[in-house]
């Protein structure tokens, strides 16, 4: 991966000159830089920054578009912001995003899932294959002129054994198609699995966690980072899973109770590689004293997952295409903070395509206090006629109804309720 810094101007002159103001507060692949540059954007990239000096840069360079991959955005980043309209993490979680904020501000979040898929599963199996056959103790070991072919020639293999999956996302696809390449038998648990998705995918689906646990000789963890998935892999997962079985996990620390994770490690032997932990330094470079690392049989790499430059570029190609469509379209692409179903009905309006007709509109369901939560304009073939489909807060009355029917260039009106 290549990256590049562009040093900053004037904010106050640099608007003139160039089109909108993007900062890339993190490493950031030079093929994208290069793209939304000759799109005529100013592009600003400073890849040091961290979360406590991102604010003064939002209020320096005051960017419509913020671009993150690893940089925490917290509140206090949002809130100095002036004309931000988009924040784009270039990776597939957005734990390191107050998305709360941003949704306060009205500020739309988007990733790029799936483009760092292959580059994690490669890892994945990296890791499984250290704990298999202890590699890098093996290379510790010849390091400092010890041969023990005795100690580590003793390895349980992969062909025909048991890979269980949690979270049956693209990545967890892609560390599926590796396993059967492997010979073993793939199974699968997610919270809406089916039979139908996991023979997809190349699984067979497991409806219980903990029977996906106790089946397993190796597990691989691949959920997002939320509430419903802190610490899913608990100390009552650990108690089912096999004695020397394989854990490997390069979701988030989050994910996995630690605590519960180093007492299976010294009583039953479980074996885990790690790109992931609880603890992470802010930033690419830092200390890290996790004490899980040092436990025998802890294989650990330092949340490299997506860090190829295959994902990087893929990444740097999504990114700009949600950059794209928001600022020429209006539309964002991965959109994670949009909500999904709000409103009690939905009004349909089709009219003529004139001035003034939404607003006429929108000034009735005001005066009877109806909040617009959506709305869309479809423009038909010829440009005579439309179709408002607006979603509102509460059903209207039959009054408003009435009224809005009666407006000029109004054709007809529709009600739906939720």
């Amino acid at each position: 991966m290549t990256t590049a810094t562009i040093e900053s101007t004037d904010p106050a002159t640099a608007g003139a000159e160039a089109g909108t103001v993007i900062l890339i507060a993190d490493k950031f692949d030079a093929s994208g830089i290069a793209t939304l540059e000759s799109l005529g954007h100013r592009v600003v990239c400073e890849p040091a920054l961290d979360p406590d000096t991102l604010p003064d840069a939002i209020r320096t360079h005051d960017p419509q578009v913020l671009i993150v991959r690893s940089t925490k955005v917290k509140a206090d980043a949002i809130e100095a912001a002036a004309r931000l309209a988009l924040i784009v993490r270039a990776g597939a979680g957005t734990d390191n995003i107050d998305v709360v904020a941003a949704s306060g501000r009205g500020i739309p979040v988007a990733n790029c899932p799936g483009k760092n898929a292959l580059a994690v599963a490669e890892l994945a199996w990296g890791l499984i294959l250290a704990c298999d056959r202890r590699i890098p103790d093996q290379v510790a070991d010849l390091r400092n002129g010890v041969w023990n072919k005795k100690e580590y020639g003793k390895a349980s293999g992969l062909a025909g054994r048991t890979l269980g999956v949690v979270g049956l996302g693209r990545i967890g696809e892609a560390i599926i198609e590796r396993g059967n390449a492997f010979g073993m038998r793939a199974f699968a648990w997610s919270r809406n699995i089916s039979d139908e998705r996991a023979a997809a995918a190349g699984c067979h689906a497991c409806e219980n966690l903990h029977n996906l646990a106790r089946m397993s000789d190796v597990v691989c963890v691949s959920v997002a980072a939320n509430a419903d998935t802190a610490k899913l892999i608990d100390a009552e997962f650990l108690a089912a899973m096999k004695p020397g079985a394989i854990l490997v996990n390069t979701s988030r620390g989050s994910v996995v109770d630690e605590d519960a994770l180093a007492a299976a490690i010294r009583d039953k032997g479980i074996r885990a590689g790690l790109d992931v932990y609880a603890h992470e330094p802010s930033g690419g470079t830092g200390e890290f004293t996790e004490s899980i690392v040092s436990l025998p049989g802890v294989y650990g790499t330092h949340h490299v997952g997506a860090s190829t430059d295959q994902a990087q570029e893929a990444i740097a190609a999504e990114t700009v295409r949600i950059v794209r469509e928001h600022l020429e379209h209006g539309r964002v692409p991965n959109c994670i903070n949009i909500a999904e179903g709000s409103g009690a009905a939905t009004v349909t309006v089709r009219h003529l395509n004139r001035p003034g007709v939404l607003a006429a509109i929108c000034e009735v369901l005001s005066r009877g206090e109806l909040n617009v939560e959506d709305m869309e304009n479809i423009i038909f073939t010829g440009g005579a006629a439309a179709s408002a489909r607006l979603r509102v807060s509460a059903v209207p009355g039959e009054s408003l109804i009435a009224e809005i029917a009666a407006r000029p260039n109004v054709l007809s009106i529709d009600i739906s309720a939720h």
